[in-house]
């Protein structure tokens, strides 16, 4: 191992490195920070026999900085490693994970070819090997479900991990219409996101009878019944502002004379009521997102779920077996080494993982509520 300054022209990267994305300000901050006080940390090379010059084996960001910034030499560690490409390519996602140097979807394909090129490998023993829980591991290998659109906006950023979690769980045409109605500025925050995907998830699950002609008149009935009780309901609730109207308004020592004995226990009657208004608030919320996705459920009818995942691993596999397979084997010796097996298909596998997204307690809501 030795420390070199190569020029950057001999330098290239390694096409099976794990990270993909690298954010264009970071990195011209980046760059800007070595033009003006140098490289602090060498990157990590080696000897390329095989395309000549020299392979990074760590710091392709800090090499990218060099280019951005039009320095032509690097600083180096110029190591002779007998590692297998598999190896090389394990070493550099343990560098990056840990740092936040990766994306979701990073994670996520470099978790799946490990599972795919490890034999006897499953998502418990890349989930210890990288220090993860199985969980992480299983909700990272979950997001490869998404459609390619959706992974651009997960991989800058834009779509936060756990709204991805829930959006993976979506056929490809209702991620689709998710994604569309993201773009239109549908969504206050990527809390809203969050439920409403998962709403759609329960939503495209079910076959249920929403349309009034497929009803029988019973149904029809009942129905209307529970219209026009939570309708009536709800408009008695609104009647409520004007005594809180009075109440806000009302002189503090005067309520304080008022209700001389009482202040505290009266404080605690509102206390429940704002509670009861936050949860109220809440679970109507919860039903606008139902709403909206039941207009989207009907227009992409539910066929089942068809992993995106689940066909790129077939890919592989078929992949592997047309490279391996020998033309002229007899049959037997064909069936005497069959292919190591392979995890299943995570996207089934995490659905229990993810469960309805909580509320944030009623209590710490109540002021907002109230207002």
């Amino acid at each position: 191992m030795t420390i070199q300054t190569l020029p950057i022209n001999e330098i290239h990267r390694n096409e099976r490195q794990p990270r993909e994305y690298f954010e264009p300000t970071a990195l011209q901050e980046l760059a800007d920070s070595i033009k003006r006080f140098g490289l602090m940390q060498p990157i990590e090379v080696r000897r390329d026999a095989e395309t000549g010059g020299h392979e990074i084996v760590a710091g392709e960001r800090r090499w990218r900085a060099h280019q951005l910034a039009g320095l032509a030499e690097i600083k180096c560690i110029v190591t002779d490693d007998d590692l297998t490409v598999l190896e090389r390519f394990k070493r550099s996602v343990a560098e990056n994970i840990n740092r936040a140097d990766m994306t979701p979807m990073e994670e996520a394909k470099a978790f799946r070819r490990i599972l795919d090129e490890q034999e006897n490998t499953e998502a418990k023993d890349v989930a210890k090997e990288f220090g993860k829980s199985t969980q992480y591991v299983m909700l990272r290998l979950a997001l490869l479900n998404l459609t390619k659109e959706v992974q651009q906006h997960v991989n800058s950023g834009a779509i936060g991990t756990q709204a991805a979690v829930q959006i993976a769980a979506l056929t490809p045409g209702n991620q689709t219409a998710v994604l569309k109605k993201w773009a239109g500025g549908a969504f206050a925050g990527d809390n809203d996101l969050v439920h409403f995907a998962y709403a759609l998830k329960q939503q495209q699950g079910q076959v249920v009878a929403m349309i009034v002609e497929e009803m029988t008149p019973e149904e029809r009935e009942e129905r209307q019944r529970e219209r026009t009780t939570t309708r009536k309901n709800i408009d008695r609730i609104e009647q409520v502002l004007g005594l809180l109207g009075e109440l806000a308004k009302a002189d503090p020592m005067k309520l304080a004379l008022a209700l001389e004995g009482e202040v505290t226990k009266r404080l605690e009657q509102m206390d429940r009521v704002a509670d009861a208004v936050a949860k109220a608030r809440f679970n109507m919320r919860q039903a606008k997102a139902h709403a909206e996705a039941r207009e989207i459920a009907r227009l992409n009818p539910g066929a089942e779920h068809e992993s995106l995942a689940e066909k790129a691993k077939a890919a592989t596999e078929q992949k592997t077996a047309a490279k391996t397979a020998a033309p002229k084997a007899p049959a037997k010796t064909a069936a005497a080494r069959p292919a190591a097996p392979k995890p299943k298909a995570p996207a089934r596998r995490t659905s229990a993982k993810t469960a309805a997204p909580k509320p944030k307690a009623p209590a710490k809501r109540a002021a907002q509520a109230a207002s």
